[in-house]
C-alpha cells in the first residue's frame, strides 16, 4: 500500500524567473496540488471539526507556513530534500499527528469530563508542535537572498520577491530546533495562543516541543517525535508504519476502556448485605483488587496487549504509572478500607481507588453511592497484594461462577485493505488511514475448525462507537464441559489471530520436528490468564489452576510420548552465547492448532533423552 504513495510524486511546480530565481507565491497556490489538497482534506477529517472552525484553527497557520516556507526545502541531502519539501513535510507530520493523537486520552489520568473539556486544545496543540518543530531551519539552516543582492530572514515575513538559497556551511544541526520559537508567532495568531495558553498542560508541552525540549515534553513531545519519523519514513522508501510503532490504541485507553467494561457489565457493586466487586461513594470507587487485577488482566490479553505482567504488583504500577488509579498518601496503588453495611456485617478489603467520572462520564448513568459506610484504614496494604481474596469467596454460594469452565473464542479473517489502483491522491489517503494497522492479516482459520459464537478481531473503525471493544470471553461451561478441548480450541484461535507469538524469544509456542511444542507450564499459566474464575476450581481440588488445565489437556490425548512413555520433551535452545532448555508437550498433529505448518524453529532441537515427567 504504501508503494504507491512513496514514489509516485507530483512534479514540483516551480516558478522560476529568467536569472533562474525562485517566484514567490500565494499560499492559495502552493497548496493547490492535488496531494496537498487530499492532505488538507485528511486533516479536515482528522480535527472533526466544522468548516468554520477548521479554518480559524488549522487552514488559517497552514497558510500562513505555506506562504513563509515557500518552495524551501526541509533537509539538504536526507528528507524531502526537493523544493517544496518544507511545505510537504509540514502538511504530512500534521496529519499523522493527528492520526495518532486519536490513540489518547488526555490528560492522562484527568476524569472524562474534563478530558473532553480539553480535547480540541490537545488535537490543535499536537497539530501545531508537528507543523513548527522543523520551522526553525529557515532562520539558521539556510541562507536566502532575492534578486538584488539583499538576505531575506524569516521574521521579515512571508518572500515577496524573487529569492534564491542555499545551506549555511558549518551550521549547528541542533540549533534549528531552537529556532523554532522565533517564528512560531507568524503562524499562530495572538487568538489562537490566547486560547491554548487556557490550557496549561498542552500549552507547556507544546512550548517545549518548540524549544526543541523534546524530553521534557511529555505526551505530546512523542506524538511530534513518532509522526515525524513516518513522515521521514515513507519519503525515504521506508515503513511509515514500523517508524510509528504505535498500538491501534493507547495503552492508557485500553485500560480505561477495560475497567468501564468490566464495572458496567461484569462486576456487582454495593451489595447491601455482604461482599461486593466493590463500592461506590461520593467522591471514589473502590474496586478489590484481587478481581480486578484478574479481570483487567484477561481483558488486556484478549484485546491483544502485549508485555501483560503477569503478577499483581508490577501490574499496579502499571495501572498507576498510565494514571488511571489513585494512588495512597504512600503514593502506592493499594489501599485498605473497611467496610460497614450497618446490619452487623464489617470486613476489611485491599482495594483500588478510581474516580467514578473516569467510568461514567454522564453523572445521570452513575449509581446512587452505598448506604453503609467506607472507612480508609491507615498502615501499609500492599502486603495484600498477591494474596488478596476475591469478596465472594468468603461468604456460601461464593464459587457459583467458579464452577464454570470458560468457552474459548473463535477468530473472525481479519482482511487487510484492498490497495487502491488509483493515482497518488487516493493512495495518499489509504496510507493515512492504515498507520495504526503494521501487523500482517492473520491467516483464515479452516472452516469448522472454531465454534460458532465469535469474537471479532479487527481494526478500529472511524465510525466504531468510541466506546467498542472486544469482549473479555465469559466464563461458561460448555456442552461437554470439557476444560481440555477448550484450552485447545482457544490455543488454536490465538496462534491463528497471532494474539499468542511463536518461536520467539519469550514464545510459549516453537515449532520442533515439524509439529507444535507446547512450553509447559507457561502456557496454561496463560490460558488461566485469560480466565482466572478457574482459580476457584483449583483451589477447591488444592492444586494450582495451570495443572488444572494440564491435566485436561493430557486426557485430550493429542501430545506424544517420549521412548520411556512420559508426556513431557525436552528440547535444547542454542543461542548466540549459551544454550538452555524448554521443557514442554509435542502434539501429534500440528494441524490441530496450525493452519499452515511452519517451518521449524532452527535455534530449537529435541535432546536425544528426554527424562523429565510430569
Amino acid at each position: 500500500m504504501f508503494s504507491l504513495f512513496r514514489r509516485i510524486k507530483e512534479p514540483p511546480r516551480v516558478k522560476e524567473s529568467p536569472g533562474g530565481f525562485l517566484l514567490s507565491e500565494r499560499a492559495s497556490e502552493l497548496l493547490a496540488t492535488p496531494r496537498r489538497q487530499a492532505l488538507l482534506e485528511n486533516i479536515w477529517q482528522r480535527a472533526s471539526l466544522s468548516r468554520q472552525q477548521f479554518v480559524s484553527l488549522y487552514r488559517l497557520p497552514l497558510e500562513r507556513y505555506a506562504d513563509l516556507v515557500q518552495q524551501l526545502p526541509a533537509s539538504e541531502n536526507h528528507h524531502h530534500a526537493h523544493l517544496g519539501g518544507m511545505l510537504d513535510h509540514g502538511l504530512e507530520i500534521v496529519a499523522y499527528a493527528l492520526k495518532i493523537r486519536q490513540s489518547y486520552l488526555l490528560p492522562i489520568g484527568a476524569p472524562p469530563e474534563s478530558q473532553s473539556a480539553q480535547a480540541e486544545a490537545w488535537t490543535a496543540a499536537a497539530a501545531y508542535g508537528a507543523l513548527l518543530h522543523d520551522i526553525g531551519k529557515i532562520a539558521v539552516d539556510l541562507h536566502v537572498e532575492y534578486q538584488c543582492g539583499k538576505a531575506w530572514h524569516p521574521w521579515h515575513g512571508p518572500i515577496r520577491n524573487p529569492y534564491r538559497f542555499r545551506y549555511t556551511k558549518g551550521r549547528d544541526y541542533q540549533l534549528h530546533g531552537a529556532a523554532a520559537a522565533l517564528l512560531y508567532s507568524q503562524i499562530l495568531s495572538g487568538e489562537i495562543l490566547d486560547w491554548l495558553c487556557g490550557f496549561p498542560e498542552p500549552w507547556s508541552q507544546l512550548i517545549y516541543v518548540l524549544a526543541g525540549q523534546y524530553e521534557k515534553a511529555g505526551i505530546l513531545g512523542e506524538i511530534v517525535i513518532k509522526a515525524d519519523q513516518a513522515s521521514v519514513a515513507q519519503e525515504l522508501g521506508g515503513n511509515p508504519s514500523r517508524a510509528l510503532a504505535a498500538p491501534k490504541q493507547s495503552l492508557q485507553r485500553q485500560l480505561a476502556d477495560g475497567l468501564r467494561h468490566l464495572v458496567r457489565d461484569k462486576f456487582k457493586l454495593n451489595q447491601p448485605d455482604g461482599p461486593s466487586d466493590g463500592w461506590l461513594a461520593d467522591d471514589a470507587l473502590w474496586l478489590v483488587s484481587k478481581p480486578i487485577a484478574d479481570q483487567l488482566r484477561a481483558f488486556l490479553l484478549v484485546q491483544g496487549v502485549d508485555g501483560v505482567p503477569s503478577s499483581n504488583a508490577p501490574f499496579f504500577n502499571m495501572l498507576q504509572d498510565q494514571g488511571v488509579i489513585q494512588t495512597n498518601a504512600q503514593d502506592k496503588a493499594i489501599w485498605k478500607i473497611a467496610i460497614d453495611n450497618g446490619n452487623g456485617w464489617k470486613n476489611s478489603f485491599t482495594v483500588l481507588k478510581l474516580s467514578p467520572a473516569l467510568i461514567w462520564t454522564d453523572p445521570k448513568d452513575r449509581p446512587p453511592p452505598y448506604s453503609g459506610s467506607v472507612t480508609v484504614e491507615a498502615g501499609d496494604a500492599s502486603e495484600g497484594i498477591e494474596a488478596a481474596v476475591h469478596p465472594s469467596q468468603q461468604q456460601p454460594g461464593g464459587e457459583a461462577h467458579a464452577a464454570n469452565i470458560p468457552r474459548a473464542p473463535s477468530v473472525t479473517q481479519v482482511t487487510s485493505p484492498a490497495i487502491p489502483d488509483l493515482a497518488e491522491v487516493a493512495s495518499l489517503l489509504s496510507l493515512l488511514e492504515s498507520v495504526t494497522s503494521p501487523e500482517p492479516p492473520p491467516e483464515t482459520p479452516a472452516p469448522g475448525s472454531l465454534p460458532s459464537d465469535e469474537v471479532q478481531i479487527r481494526e478500529a473503525s472511524p465510525i466504531d462507537p468510541p466506546n467498542a471493544i472486544v469482549d473479555v470471553p465469559t466464563p461458561m461451561a460448555n456442552e461437554a464441559g470439557d476444560l481440555g478441548a477448550t484450552f485447545v480450541e482457544w490455543l488454536r484461535a490465538g496462534l491463528v489471530s497471532r494474539r499468542i507469538i511463536i518461536n520467539d524469544t519469550k514464545a510459549l509456542v516453537h515449532t520442533v520436528d515439524a509439529t507444535a511444542m507446547l512450553v509447559t507450564p507457561g502456557i496454561f499459566k496463560r490460558f488461566v490468564q485469560e480466565f482466572p474464575a478457574l482459580e476457584a476450581q483449583a483451589t477447591a481440588k488444592k492444586i494450582h489452576a495451570w495443572q488444572l488445565v494440564q491435566r485436561a489437556f493430557e486426557k485430550q490425548k493429542m501430545h506424544r510420548k517420549t521412548e520411556k512413555g512420559l508426556n513431557i520433551w525436552t528440547c535444547k535452545v542454542a543461542g548466540p552465547r549459551s544454550t538452555r532448555q524448554l521443557k514442554g508437550y509435542l502434539l501429534k498433529d500440528p494441524l490441530t492448532v496450525f493452519v499452515d505448518v511452519p517451518f521449524d524453529n532452527p535455534s530449537l532441537s529435541i535432546e536425544a533423552s528426554s527424562v523429565t515427567s510430569v
